[in-house]
């Protein structure tokens, strides 16, 4: 079988999309005054972020970047949104609490982001194991209490904290005085 002299730029063009895809999405995410367009961006940033694990060769972590981050936290967002009511003045003691609040989730992610990455820089690393899949259930099952535990448990925890946050958000937009 002959090989296709230009398949290296394919598979780059093909990379540089979907790094663009994800880089478009937080993008939108990020810079959107309006929250459903926010979250429109997040689906398309996670979409993004599945391709890149698609081209990890780790399929099955890609699939469950769009079940679980678009097709449940995405959604739990958007019926957040939907059964909160956009109406309510906020007042200077509110802005103080959310500015300090803000201040200290900033101040903790930093102390989290500057831990972990000491530690992935620092910790020795094993070599992966390489897994034969032939995708049937045994196999799946066998990756998700061997390989993939750790990001299955993850992703899991975020599924929760998303759910959690948009019954808060709900019910806080529920009361009314």
């Amino acid at each position: 079988m002959s090989e296709i002299p230009f398949a290296p730029v394919i598979v780059l063009a093909i990379f540089a999309l979907i790094v663009g895809v994800t880089v478009a999405g937080a993008l939108i995410a990020a810079l959107s005054t309006r929250i459903i367009r926010g979250v429109a961006g997040l689906m398309v940033c996670c979409v993004g972020i599945a391709g890149l694990y698609f081209f990890l060769n780790s399929p099955f972590l890609a699939l469950m970047e769009i079940l679980i981050y678009v097709g449940a936290v995405c959604i739990t967002i958007v019926f957040g949104v939907m059964l909160s009511e956009t109406d309510e003045p906020a007042s200077n003691a509110s802005r103080r609490s959310g500015i300090l609040w803000g201040g200290s989730a900033m101040l903790v992610a930093a102390v989290v982001w500057v831990t972990l990455s000491r530690l992935s820089l620092a910790g020795p690393w094993p070599v992966p194991a390489t897994l034969v899949s032939d995708g049937s259930i045994r196999a799946i099952g066998l990756a998700l209490l061997t390989t993939y535990s750790l990001p299955f448990e993850l992703i899991s925890l975020v599924l929760l904290v998303a759910i959690l946050g948009a019954l808060v958000i709900a019910r806080a937009g529920r009361t009314k005085e």
